[in-house]
């Protein structure tokens, strides 16, 4: 067949402007399609227990307030025993439970009835006691790499984790809080890496008490994208964490390589107005590295 040299190049030109302006279509798409509702969004801080500096509570609370930190992230062990002591702490202040972190015994996909069992009643004590200090909900793991031993990654473990999470979730529900996986990076876990696939299981259970969130120290390690990782969990997500993408210290502490904006962009979008809290180390001193800390995510939820 004879070739149209007038029409090849007329087809090749065509091709390659559509090649140039490929990102600008793609953004037009994004920009029809994604959601946009900055005007509800907000950048809550929180901090876990050993950020700030302070000997007891009070002291934590009083150096979180000079900063604007609003929210307070406690371990789940041993919480039920705590619950009075941080509504005492709390009151009065402009500080609020944000998420409970774990404290949980046993773990929900071991092969032993036992030990499932265990986590199921632990999570359970932890949840009441959440629901009781208003958080958002209670962070867990479904098997961390070091829990053997395990049930096998298939299709079927699959399904007994949305059996159980729709009664655990069930439980939350009724404690007007929720339970939120967490993703973490494969060094960790083996079961639940990307925030898309907490976001899938959350939907699969469809339950008002199972939800997940997104930690930007996991992501940098097994996301391709913070946007799109936040993005993925949709309406399911319900909680961040923060820390430094290196070295898992204070944001700030590692450079230009603590760069958050492109989530906090997808944050932006999904109007999320929940916490951003600190799971991080420190290495240098507390009372100029936390508040630099500060500053640095502000200004970077500003530049989104």
């Amino acid at each position: 067949m004879a070739l149209d040299r007038r029409q090849f190049l007329k087809t090749t030109l065509s091709g390659a402007a559509i090649a140039t302006a490929g990102g600008s279509v793609w953004s037009a798409c994004c920009e029809k399609t994604a959601p946009n509702n900055t005007t509800t969004a907000e950048l809550k801080i929180s901090f876990q227990e050993g950020i700030a500096p302070g000997e007891n509570l009070n002291e934590k609370f009083d150096f979180m307030e000079k900063l604007g930190v609003v929210g307070f992230e406690p371990g789940g062990k041993g919480l039920a025993g705590r619950v009075e002591e941080i509504k005492q702490a709390l009151n009065g202040r402009n500080i609020r439970v944000s998420a409970i972190c774990a404290g949980f015994q046993g773990f929900i996909l071991s092969t032993d009835e036992s030990v499932r069992k265990q986590c199921m009643d632990t999570m359970k004590e932890i949840i009441t006691a959440a629901g009781e200090l208003g958080s958002v909900g209670v962070i867990i793991v479904p098997a961390f790499n070091s829990q053997v031993p395990v049930l096998p990654h298939t299709q079927e473990t699959r399904d007994f984790l949305c059996e159980q999470f729709t009664e655990m979730g069930n439980f939350a529900a009724n404690h007007n809080t929720t339970v939120i996986f967490e993703p973490l990076n494969r060094r960790e876990a083996f079961y639940l890496r990307l925030v898309a696939d907490a976001a899938s299981i959350c939907r699969d259970i469809h339950n008002p008490g199972v939800r997940c969130m997104g930690d930007f120290w996991h992501m940098t390690a097994e996301e391709t994208c913070d946007m799109g990782a936040f993005l993925s969990a949709g309406e399911y997500l319900q909680h961040v964490h923060v820390a430094s993408r290196k070295r898992r210290s204070m944001p700030g502490e590692d450079g230009d390589a603590d760069n958050y904006v492109a989530g906090f962009k997808a944050l932006k979008m999904l109007g999320y107005n929940k916490y951003v809290s600190f799971e991080c180390g420190c290495q240098g001193e507390r009372n100029t590295v936390v508040p630099a800390a500060v500053e640095l995510l502000r200004k970077q939820w500003e530049e989104a």
